[in-house]
Formats: structure tokens, C-alpha cells, sequence
């Protein structure tokens, strides 16, 4: 089955997804595969510029080398129950096995890799919002294919949805039957014992060498990958996004995953600072930008996805910045959210307060204080409980001012103070 959801409804970890009856859910596709519709998906962000949707002529699939290959453009300005096929990617055609032209959806070939597509379109027309699936299915030659796309809106006047916009990644996979057939000949093999091998010269790239040692004293394989100080940059992602989608599909929402994916994001975020160069061409493979206000939120949009919960983002990246802030240690990261009060929650809010600007300075106390010391014309017996009055006074001849009594107006009052200080 097909898994759809709203792009901007990324469920948080371990959130169980709807079944139907008696039809698994599909598995998970690795982040190589999901990074096409990510992409793309930042792409159709960036065209949107204030917009309800991208306009379509601002669209122009045949130079999109990236995705456009992969992608097909359904034209709904002249039909809407049988939209026009504007644009077909190549490698889709050829996935496809599509010779003659493909002028309508009508026209597309049921069980293909593009009816997976198209088969999609009426729920975005209903949500009005970008729509990313996931499924596995078998399809017209027999194959076995897991495939992630996406379908986006777009408009020829700015407020009706009447073009779509589909990107489409894929590959192929073992059946279960042959899944089965290897499980048994690596029981026999296993049964049959392994024979022994006389020992022979270890060259350091030989079949014989032994894999080089990345733990330093952790024991978790991918902390050892990003806290190996030779490991690369790449290798780091690498790790930081494999313990993201651990964390992400953990059973019952493990703080201890999420700390641990957390702590290779922040590791992998310290070596980014390092190599820039290398930063900067992975910021550009998945469509990010760096911030200087918000450096880290690209690092937690590469290691969590750009489609994951803004909140969540949100709240990933002040954990990261204030680690760094407070120069905690490229391997620290996840032991500090263990112990600090609070754990992830209190991290952000200890990040969040210390954004925040300093109060600025009472103005009107440092007045009514410079008027507390400024020296006194006369005194005259008044009852009031007000440490300032405003006084209302006649002029007399002979040069005498009467005193006719206080106005109670505090507005007004206040106001006389400030121009006091003018």
C-alpha cells in the first residue's frame, strides 16, 4: 500500500502510520532515496515567494538535471477528469518501458511506475499542499520495486491549483522467494562449518587485513565513525543520519536514541566548522542554505531531513547551539542531556533564555530619580499620597504664582515628567 501524508505532517518517532486490512506497511526507504524528493521539495519551497503556490511559469522541468529525469508535469487547465501529460522525465519513460507518447493520464499504464504517481493527483487537489508517498509494489515486468515520490501544486493565476508537479525515486528489490533462498544456502553454509585458512602475509589492503579500529572508547559503531578524529565529513553525516531514522522509528520514543542522534549531529556540526568547504557543498547537494542567525538549523534539517516537524527542528537546533555555546566537548553532547535538569526541554529553554536581550534600562526611574534630587522652588502643605503632583498655578501681578491645587490625571502627569527631563 501507499503510505501519503501532507509534507509538513512529518510524524515524530515511533508514530504508527495508517494500515489497510491485511496489507503490511511498506518499509522505509534509505536516506539516498529520500533525498530526491527533499530536494524537490525545497525547490517548489523556493519558488513559492509569498505565494499560496509557485507559479507554473516559473517551472521549467528540462532544465531541472537533478530531478527532472525522474519527474512528470500533469497539465489540468483544459480537463480535470483526464489532465494532460506536459512533461515526462526520460529515465521515468524508460523505467517504465513507455515507447508511443503519453498525452493523458488515461493513456498511462496501469501496475507502472508512473501510474504510482499520477494515481495521486485528486489528494493533492483536496489537501492543497504538497503530498509525499512511500510504498512497494510489483510492477507490470514482474519486479519488486520500493519507490518515494512526491506531488506538488502549482498555478497559472496564483490561487487555483491546475498543474502538478511529480518527483518520483526508485530501485529494484529482492522478492521473498529469493530473500528465502539465500537465508537457506546460509544455513547450509553455516552447517557445513567454515574451514580453516593457514595463516598468510596481511597486507594492509589484503583480504586478510583487519578493518581499522574507529572506537576510541565508545561502543557504539556509529559514535566510533563520527568520533574517529580521521573520519570525514561525509562519514559523519553518514552516521548522525543513521541514528536519526534509528530514533525516529524507535518503539517507544527512546530519549536514549534521540540523545544519541542529538550527539552526532552536534559532532558532526563542531567538524563542519573545520572543513567549510566540505559543509558548504552538502549544504548545496540537499538544497540548504548556511544561517547566520540560525546556524544550526541547516545542520538538523541535513541530519533529520528538511521535511521533519519545524518544532522539532526548532527545538533540535537551540539543544545544538547551546552546546555550543557552552563549548561542550564534539563527543559530549549526548552524556550532557543525560544529566542537565530537564534533559532535551530544559536545554532549550536554557538556550532560549539566554537569546533573549538584555531588559533595557527604566528610562522613566532614572527621571523620577534625577527628579527626587533637583532642588525645590518653595514648599507648601499639600495632602497627598503621590510621590509627584502636577500642580495647577495662577499667575498674580507683582511677579506671584498661586498655587490653585493638584490636577489628578496620572497620563498627564507622567507626561509633565518626561518633559521635565527634556
Amino acid at each position: 500500500m501507499d503510505s501519503l501524508r501532507a509534507f509538513e505532517d512529518e510524524p515524530d518517532f515511533g508514530s504508527p502510520s495508517d494500515e489497510e486490512d491485511a496489507i503490511e506497511a511498506p518499509p522505509e526507504i534509505g536516506v539516498d532515496e529520500r533525498r530526491m524528493h527533499v530536494r524537490a521539495y525545497n525547490y517548489w519551497v523556493s519558488l513559492l515567494d509569498g505565494r499560496p503556490y509557485p507559479s507554473i511559469r516559473d517551472l521549467n522541468p528540462s532544465d531541472l538535471g537533478d530531478f527532472g529525469p525522474h519527474s512528470v508535469l500533469l497539465d489540468f487547465s483544459g480537463d480535470g477528469d483526464d489532465p494532460a501529460v506536459a512533461w515526462l522525465g526520460n529515465a521515468l519513460r524508460t523505467e517504465c518501458g513507455l515507447i508511443g507518447d503519453i498525452r493523458r493520464i488515461s493513456d498511462v499504464p496501469k501496475r507502472s511506475l508512473l501510474s504510482r504517481l499520477t494515481d495521486h493527483y485528486l489528494q493533492i487537489i483536496a489537501n492543497r499542499a504538497p503530498i509525499g508517498f512511500e510504498a512497494e509494489f510489483v510492477s507490470q515486468l514482474g519486479q519488486n520495486t520500493m519507490y518515494r515520490g512526491i506531488l506538488m501544486p502549482f498555478s497559472s493565476t496564483g490561487d487555483t491549483i491546475d498543474f502538478i508537479y511529480g518527483v518520483i525515486n526508485w530501485k529494484e528489490i529482492a522478492d521473498s522467494a529469493v530473500i528465502a533462498d539465500i537465508a537457506r544456502e546460509a544455513e547450509r553454509a553455516l552447517a557445513a562449518g567454515v574451514p580453516s585458512v593457514e595463516a598468510s602475509p596481511v597486507w594492509a589492503d589484503g583480504p586478510n587485513a583487519e578493518p581499522p579500529s574507529l572506537l576510541h572508547g565508545t561502543d557504539e559503531p556509529e559514535e566510533a565513525a563520527v568520533f574517529d578524529p580521521d573520519a570525514g565529513l561525509a562519514d559523519r553525516l553518514c552516521a548522525a543520519r543513521e541514528s536519526a531514522e534509528a530514533a525516529r522509528g524507535a518503539d517507544s520514543r527512546s530519549r536514549a536514541s534521540l540523545y544519541r542522534a542529538l550527539g552526532l549531529a552536534y559532532a558532526f556540526a563542531r567538524a563542519a566548522e573545520v572543513d567549510v568547504q566540505g559543509y558548504r557543498e552538502l549544504l548545496e547537494d540537499s538544497g540548504l542554505k548556511a544561517q547566520a542567525r540560525a546556524p544550526m538549523t541547516p545542520v538538523v534539517k541535513l541530519v533529520f531531513g528538511a521535511d521533519y516537524d519545524k518544532a522539532r527542528l526548532t527545538e533540535f537546533a537551540a539543544a545544538l547551539s547551546w552546546a555550543r555555546r557552552e563549548d561542550i566537548a564534539i563527543d559530549g553532547l549526548r552524556a550532557y542531556l543525560e544529566t542537565f535538569e530537564g534533559g532535551l526541554k530544559g536545554v532549550v529553554q536554557a538556550e532560549r533564555r539566554a537569546r533573549r536581550p538584555e531588559p533595557k534600562p527604566d528610562r522613566n526611574e532614572a527621571i523620577r530619580e534625577a527628579l527626587r534630587n533637583a532642588p525645590a522652588f518653595a514648599r507648601v502643605a499639600m495632602d497627598t499620597s503621590e510621590e509627584f503632583v502636577l500642580i495647577l498655578a495662577r499667575r498674580e501681578t507683582g511677579g506671584v504664582v498661586s498655587l490653585l491645587g493638584p490636577l489628578a490625571d496620572p497620563a498627564l502627569t507622567e507626561r509633565a515628567i518626561r518633559k521635565a527631563a527634556a
